[in-house]
């Protein structure tokens, strides 16, 4: 597909100026994806997770063509993010699972968000929240099954339910989800995860039996769908997936998983310039060139999120072929040893993308630089214009 048919929207436009470094957003890719994660969710709903900027990719577009592409749900970790979705005019259902005391719990009630509560402090606020507000508040209850982070212990299990029932009877809440998180869904058969859906099951059960009669259950997350098929989950969380990535080595490419990299870094050379043999690059003087060559610059660097650990592992895409990163990458700037080939200030250099003409892709980036995807496309920084691209 040619760039004429694309429709883009950002700061490049917007201003009259071309930026240095933009991240394209193919939002058509990011619907494809979701559809293809319906149909292995099997049956059971969807929530495409847009936390962190929905992982770096723009909040609010993401979360629309999410919808637009059958989720069910969204998904943030912060309220702050799901309060910023409804400003924005985001319907749909929109659960925010990580708080803090003297969080925005009556924002959030009025503003129909789904809160999750792990504890009796939460449960508590959230009951003020929805008295001062005159609205039930939708709530998940979590169950820490084994990961130790946020969720209820099974020995407070049981008390936290009985007291969500109470608030539930006073009219204060209503319980519509019971949920918990896995910690190595990643590794095929790993022990920990048939544990915790053993522990996941008796929360439902002993909450069930006391009266709760929930939306949803869920505790399937990215990897569980493409590796633990059938957990009690009939809810099924998706993050990374939905941008295009694989969630995991041991789940596959993402390639083989069908699914199409949703984000594409480019940046232009700013100078281009003839050096001799033995010339050293970047602080340190780590990179000398071997012979006469060209070099080019490109300015940004690990304050845009260009991985400062690529330096002498990473490549990028620069008049059509394959180069290396010379030197360090620097806060603002990072070199390009051409070769010795032909290139102009202006031209550009893809960072990552699909693949589609050579580039790398985000996963290999991110082995090149010792990280995990999510660390790439969730790096990229806040002043890189996101430009949104879509047919039509």
């Amino acid at each position: 597909m040619t760039a004429s048919e694309f429709t883009f929207s950002g700061p490049r436009l917007r201003s009259g100026i071309r930026a240095r470094i933009e991240a394209r957003i193919d939002l058509d890719a990011l619907r494809g994806n979701v559809r293809l994660l319906a149909q292995r969710a099997n049956g059971a709903e969807l929530m495409v997770v847009v936390k962190s900027n929905a992982y770096g990719h723009g909040l609010v577009r993401c979360a629309r063509a999410a919808l637009e592409a059958g989720a069910g749900w969204l998904g943030t970790a912060v309220p702050e993010e799901a309060l910023a979705l409804r400003r924005a005019g985001v319907g749909g259902r929109v659960l925010a699972w990580l708080w803090t005391p003297g969080g925005p719990f009556e924002e959030a009630v009025r503003a129909r968000v789904d809160v999750s509560v792990s504890g009796f402090w939460d449960l508590a606020e959230l009951r003020r929240a929805a008295a001062r507000a005159g609205l039930r508040a939708r709530v998940h209850l979590k169950a820490d099954s084994g990961l130790g982070r946020n969720g209820c212990p099974p020995q407070e299990w049981p008390g936290l339910v009985a007291a969500a029932l109470e608030a539930q009877s006073e009219g204060l809440i209503d319980i519509v989800g019971l949920w918990s998180h896995l910690a190595v869904a990643d590794e095929v058969g790993h022990p920990s995860v048939a544990a915790q859906a053993a522990v996941f099951r008796d929360a439902v059960h002993h909450a069930e039996q006391a009266g709760v009669r929930p939306e949803v259950r869920h505790l399937a997350n990215s990897s569980a769908l493409f590796l633990a098929p059938g957990l009690p989950s009939d809810l099924i969380r998706v993050g990374i997936p939905a941008y295009g990535l694989s969630p995991s080595a041991e789940a596959g490419s993402a390639r083989e998983l069908g699914l199409r990299p949703v984000m594409t870094l480019a940046a232009f050379f700013s100078s281009v310039k003839r050096v001799p043999a033995g010339q050293g690059v970047g602080y340190g003087l780590e990179y000398r060139t071997q012979r006469e060559t060209t070099l080019g610059l490109v300015p940004a660097g690990y304050f845009e999120g260009i991985p400062r650990r690529a330096a002498g592992t990473g490549a990028v895409l620069a008049a059509g072929k394959r180069r290396g990163i010379a030197g360090r990458v620097g806060m603002d700037q990072f070199v390009v040893d051409l070769s010795g080939d032909d290139a102009s200030a202006g031209d550009e250099v893809l960072v990552f993308g699909p693949g589609d003409e050579g580039e790398p892709t985000a996963e290999e980036l991110a082995r090149a630089a010792g990280m995990i995807p999510y660390e790439v496309v969730a790096g990229i920084g806040a002043g890189v214009p996101r430009v949104y691209q879509e047919a039509g």
